[in-house]
């Protein structure tokens, strides 16, 4: 099966390499989708993941391994256009919905300045209200390795550091599987590696 791994914000595909050599050594393709949101609307990423996903699927059976903001590229694109949906879609620390850390970043300009139109959809009820669900099957991983306590914004809410468990979930029937790892680094972590493999056996 070929597999389309899409990075997070602020990241580069060079972050899912190490997924994409498993995938490889099972017997997988891989492809890379790349962006850099200080570049490009979300709006016009979204119309390019749309071309490629379509030629994807001229291809045959196809799945998707998509870090954080990835999956909601994913959403997006596979929502707003006639696209045949990939056998499997995996989520690795996707916020789902509102994440609580954006609103603060936000007020931060370094932040704004290389996040543009994607951080600050982060940070809009609005947006997440109009994105599309998703009609294929999906895994969710959550990290739950982050701080808690009195001191942490997430107070004793598990999180992977960045993004909160609860705010992974697209649907209250998901059973979300959660890992001991951390936000960025999730995808080199091996128990989220054998996640995904097992999902595309």
């Amino acid at each position: 099966m070929k597999v389309l791994l899409i990075h997070g914000l602020g990241r580069s595909p060079i972050s899912l390499l190490n997924m994409g050599h498993c995938l490889q050594q099972v017997g997988h393709t891989t492809e890379q989708f790349g962006y850099a949101a200080f570049m490009e609307s979300y709006d016009r990423i979204v119309k390019r993941l749309q071309v490629r996903l379509q030629t994807i699927a001229a291809q045959g059976n196809y799945g998707i391994v998509a870090h954080s903001l990835g999956g909601l590229l994913v959403r997006s694109a596979l929502g707003l256009a006639n696209i045949t949906p990939p056998a499997h879609i995996v989520m690795l620390g996707t916020p789902n919905q509102p994440p609580r850390l954006a609103l603060h970043a936000w007020r931060l300009p370094p932040f704004q300045w290389f996040s543009g139109q994607c951080g600050f959809n982060l940070t809009s009820r609005e947006f997440y209200a109009d994105i599309p669900s998703l009609a294929t099957p999906y895994t969710i991983v959550a990290g739950i390795s982050g701080p808690r306590g009195a001191l942490s914004p997430f107070g004793m809410e598990l999180n992977d550091g960045i993004v909160a468990l609860s705010e992974t979930r697209l649907s209250s029937q998901d059973q979300i599987v959660e890992l001991g790892v951390w936000h960025t680094f999730m995808m080199n972590d091996r128990a989220v590696q054998h996640t995904v493999l097992q999902r595309f056996q």
